[in-house]
């Protein structure tokens, strides 16, 4: 029997790779000669670094960048055997990065984003895949692609200062300094939401009060975003604005498309391609994933839909395939009309979130089990049916 274990990570409990591990111990319980296959998994966010590094056998490094706010952070990237670089936007510009009390949209920067950027062009990388999703910051790329050798000016001829509070002032974007191993460089964006760059439906207006935007901050800065997009159209011939995930991280995917020439893509689906899931699924019978919790929004680009859609595509006899979620929310039937066949809750008990999320390698391992006695059952009765 082959079994593929594609989870995501369970935010704030366990890694992917750590919940793949728990899986197994689960299924091995039952199934001990079983051919399992790990493949940890994430959609464009945090955990894609380790997921692909884990995946296809790169390397981990780890570098001082610019924080959302300042300072120094160190930032991990990984380097994939075919030369690839893997980078989260997380990591140097993130939302976990700044505490609660200190979030400001309105100063908060991508410039360590850049500086990740360069670092791996540094080492001769000229293919990069960056998942771009928990970011602290609200400004267009415009710290990437000052870090990136552009220069963005205000009327005196002055830089201007991070944050996207400070784009309403941009007058002329000047590439002549901007670095040009970009030009000859793949950047792959992994995303997983479709917000254009401003309006209703903007970076500003969605995300921006998570990051400490108050109404009055959204406002401001949903108007500086429509008018960075007017100066991109100008100065760089580029119109972003509006493709679906041009708002995703306070913009950083239109700023990503248009100063360094990138292209936009799911981040499950880059993930999944990058492991090469399409194949590794040859003569699998069945597929596990999981993930914390399991709502309406796990089938809209997030890891069970993603898998859920290449099972659907194949001609050959489906696979089953088994979510295992944290918790199960409104709206997470949705993923039966997506490919998974069946879901599940780790939680075989009445208990607390703080309880689950202690325990959730545990729970992971035997909800494994339980479900590999369940299988063992239907295969019996299957024998016994003929």
């Amino acid at each position: 029997m082959k079994i593929i274990i594609a989870p995501d990570s369970f935010k704030g409990s366990c890694s992917s790779i750590q919940a793949a591990g728990a899986i197994e111990k689960g299924i091995l319980e039952v199934f001990p000669e079983a051919s399992v296959i790990k493949l940890p998994m994430a959609d464009g966010g945090e955990g894609t670094v380790e997921a692909l590094v884990a995946g296809l056998g790169g390397t981990l490094f780890r570098a001082p960048v610019t924080g959302p706010m300042g300072g120094t952070v160190e930032a991990a990237y990984g380097l994939l055997p075919d030369g690839t670089a893997v980078l989260e936007m997380s990591a140097a510009s993130g939302l976990t990065l700044v505490p609660p009390h200190q979030r400001n949209p309105l100063t908060s920067t991508t410039y360590g984003t850049g500086e990740l950027i360069r670092e791996v062009l540094n080492k001769g990388c000229r293919s990069i895949i960056i998942g771009i999703g928990g970011s602290a910051t609200n400004d267009g790329g415009a710290g990437m692609a000052q870090a990136l050798g552009y220069s963005l000016t205000d009327s005196s001829g002055g830089e201007l200062k991070p944050g996207g509070g400070q784009l309403g002032a941009l007058q002329r974007i000047d590439s002549s300094n901007a670095d040009k191993r970009l030009q000859n460089t793949e950047i792959k964006i992994a995303c997983d939401v479709t917000n254009p760059l401003y309006g209703e439906n903007g970076a500003s207006a969605v995300y921006g009060p998570q990051k400490g935007a108050t109404p009055a901050m959204v406002s401001l800065l949903d108007s500086n975003l429509r008018h960075f997009s007017t100066v991109i159209k100008r100065d760089l011939g580029r119109d972003v604005a509006s493709i679906p995930g041009a708002g995703a991280a306070g913009g950083l995917g239109a700023g990503l498309m248009a100063f360094c020439g990138a292209s936009l893509s799911s981040g499950i689906d880059t993930v999944l391609d990058a492991l090469n899931f399409d194949g590794i699924l040859e003569g699998a019978d069945l597929v596990i994933t999981g993930e914390g919790r399991a709502d309406a929004q796990s089938a809209q680009g997030k890891v069970a839909s993603g898998i859920g859609r290449r099972l659907l595509s194949r001609s050959a006899p489906p696979i089953p395939a088994l979510l295992i979620a944290g918790s199960i929310g409104p709206g997470a039937e949705m993923v039966l009309e997506q490919g998974m066949t069946c879901l599940t809750s780790i939680t075989d008990k009445p208990m607390s979130l703080e309880e689950a999320m202690r325990n959730v390698l545990t729970l992971l391992e035997k909800t494994s089990e339980r479900a590999m006695r369940m299988l063992k059952a239907g295969m019996i009765i299957k024998s016994h049916l003929g």
